[in-house]
């Protein structure tokens, strides 16, 4: 009944309100006008014969994780064909590099059961996996009534959004029915799905565990390499504001016990890459290098600043030891994930709550080294680069718990399945 209800008011203000949203959407460059229609639900291609998988995940970040579960799909079902929806246009340009043959990209249509008719009916999708958290009614609805198999993949539901659907649990409950199963990322989310409403639920565990290598470049790779040498390096991964300079601080004293130290810098937004190199050098006296600026490592550089989009999997494939940023600072931390599965010792500092789950199953497995401050920091890198024994151990920790978290995928595949056949 709320369903029905939802969608009526929906149509109704569509006119009056939610299309000026859109409109000012699009002036400020927010909506891909040329692919507008499919925002209407107006598809710009044909349907694909046989099988189409419907992916949907509300930005970068969903759109990301989904790529090895595309990869096994598509390698399972030879014949069939993936789309995946986003809503931003970022997701859009990533998808547009990154998805393999026989999968493609539309824009999901505006919250709108008109619009979510046209959708479906025009492509009629085998099954819809919706990821994470972002809920629209009138599509779900859509996809229920048309007795599409609805699978939650890597649902998540943060204590914040707990409480607040907590305070509305007859409108969370109609929106939970629409789907066949509930596949939470973590425990704790596979409960409050449950309290919430959700009948099937399951935890197979967090899908970004299974993520695909980064690209890797081999002639940008052989080329640092060669300019590196025998030299110890150490990198500083996905920083923000002031993580650097703390760290960069301690560098003269880094060298004293490792000759020759370099250190790697890869700020989390790269545009800080020429404020972070002028501050090392004119508060520090540090020499240091620019990426971005085509700037050689040579002898004398002290610290190298990858400022660059793309190239993160050279620095996880060329450095043994990586700290992670945004985890010094009150941030929560960045996806120390990553560079787990190549074989990194990964060390994060003291604020890492954004992973809390994928934390607590690594400390489990000593599989991440946690500092307290930038001095503790210091001490275990110094520590890792003078105790190879040690260094080896940690990074083949890191290594075996990331392999062994991987196989989340397996479980998601195998219940996919299940709906398909």
């Amino acid at each position: 009944m709320l369903m029905k209800i939802y969608n009526t008011l929906i149509r109704f203000l569509y006119p009056i309100a939610i299309s000026r949203y859109i409109e000012k959407r699009k002036k400020n460059g927010k909506e891909d006008i040329k692919r507008f229609n499919e925002r209407v639900g107006r598809p710009s291609k044909p349907r694909p014969e046989g099988m189409l998988i419907w992916m949907h995940g509300a930005s970068v970040g969903e759109s990301i994780s989904m790529l090895p579960l595309i990869q096994r799909l598509l390698e399972i079902y030879p014949e069939a064909h993936i789309m995946v929806t986003t809503g931003t246009r970022t997701s859009a340009d990533v998808m547009a590099k990154r998805l393999p043959e026989r999968a493609f990209h539309q824009y999901l249509p505006i919250e709108n059961p008109v619009f979510a008719t046209r959708f479906i009916k025009h492509w009629r999708p085998n099954i819809a996996l919706w990821f994470e958290s972002e809920f629209w009614p009138a599509m779900l609805s859509c996809i229920k009534r048309k007795n599409i198999p609805l699978i939650l993949v890597n649902g998540r539901i943060s204590n914040k959004s707990f409480k607040r659907w907590q305070q509305f649990e007859f409108v969370i409950k109609e929106i939970l029915d629409c789907f066949d199963l509930c596949l939470g990322q973590s425990d704790e989310d596979t409960y409050r799905l449950r309290v919430l409403g959700a009948k099937n639920t399951l935890c197979l565990g967090n899908l970004k565990y299974a993520g695909l290598p980064l690209p890797v470049d081999p002639d940008k790779k052989k080329e640092i390499a060669d300019q590196i040498g025998n030299r110890p390096v150490w990198l500083v991964s996905s920083t923000h504001d002031d993580e650097e300079f703390r760290i960069a601080k301690h560098i003269k004293r880094m060298e004293e016990k490792s000759p020759h130290l370099l250190t790697f810098i890869a700020p989390r937004h790269p545009h800080r890459g020429i404020e972070i190199k002028e501050r090392l050098e004119k508060e520090l006296g540090l020499n240091v290098a620019l990426r971005s600026a085509n700037e050689k490592i040579t002898p004398k550089t002290e610290v190298y600043i990858a400022d660059t989009i793309g190239e993160m999997g050279i620095w996880y494939e060329l450095f043994p030891i990586v700290f992670i940023g945004g985890s010094l600072i009150a941030h929560g931390g960045q996806n120390f994930m990553e560079p787990s599965r190549y074989r990194d010792a990964v060390i994060v500092g003291p604020h890492m709550h954004n992973f809390t789950d994928a934390m607590n199953r690594a400390k489990k497995a000593d599989a991440v080294i946690q500092v307290n401050d930038v001095l503790d920091l210091i001490d275990m890198v110094e520590n890792l680069l003078t105790n190879p024994e040690l260094l080896e151990a940690k990074r083949s920790l890191a290594y075996n718990w990331a392999a062994s978290e991987a196989k989340v995928l397996d479980g998601i595949v195998e219940k996919i399945q299940d709906y398909l056949e």
